[in-house]
């Protein structure tokens, strides 16, 4: 372990928690496309079950990422020995399984639960396979589109036309900020968060669009604002 880095920040790092009020955002948006009168305990199981699902990828992320990051990123937690790469694939995996479990309550095998399903191989495909596909980003988005549909679900098994033409939209976002990050190399660890938080954007203009609230539009903004926040205490990439 690090002199300057405990064993607890280093967990933080791997799960890049920050990035997590894009993620209620998300479920937010989801579940308005579904309803424009939210169901508040459905969202915060929803949002509870998919958070550990995002999370869950995060760890297996550098678990499977190892070997790379101890050339490119020696100071990620894995090749810096802050955590082993056993603890990460544990947690990454346990994560996952209770984060699936929590979704799939909320409906039968058609709803949440599937798409939830889906996510989770979603998330093992990217992990395994970003480095070397692709279709990588594509699967990073796609992610993010399921999260509509899991929390539309969980509102209103029967997904309307809107959900899915809101998934691709969100899909296509993500593609474009992992095209960008590319792109634009070092320079990305500057431009990178902004468009993370902007997803949240994205949710506020889904909301809105949807005949959601303004309030509920300003919240997903918000959740947008206070991930640029704690990017500053834990960084989102």
């Amino acid at each position: 372990m690090t002199p300057s880095r405990s064993r607890w920040r280093a967990y933080l790092l791997l799960s890049r928690v920050s990035n997590l009020p894009t993620v209620w955002s998300n479920v937010l948006a989801g579940s308005v496309l579904a309803s424009t009168v939210v169901p508040w305990p459905v969202f915060v199981r929803i949002a509870i079950g998919v958070s550990l699902l995002y999370t869950s990828g995060m760890f297996l992320n550098d678990a499977f990422d190892y070997e790379s990051d101890t050339v490119a990123r020696p100071d990620r937690p894995l090749p810096a020995g802050d955590v082993s790469v056993l603890a990460a694939f544990v947690v990454g995996f346990v994560l996952m399984v209770v984060g699936e479990l929590i979704v799939a309550s909320q409906g039968d095998l058609t709803g949440p639960g599937l798409w939830g399903f889906a996510l989770s191989v979603a998330i093992v495909y990217y992990n395994v396979r970003h480095k070397r596909d692709v279709f990588g980003p594509l699967v990073m988005g796609i992610c993010r589109g399921l999260v509509y549909c899991i929390a539309a679900s969980a509102v209103e098994p029967a997904l309307k036309t809107p959900v899915f033409v809101a998934a691709v939209v969100m899909t296509a976002y993500v593609v474009l900020l992992t095209f960008i990050a590319k792109k634009l190399g070092p320079k990305a660890g500057v431009v990178i968060p902004l468009l993370i938080a902007g997803i949240s954007v994205v949710d506020a203009v889904v909301i809105g669009i949807a005949g959601g609230d303004v309030r509920l539009m300003l919240a997903a903004i918000a959740a947008g604002l206070l991930t640029l926040a704690l990017q500053r205490v834990v960084p989102g990439t």
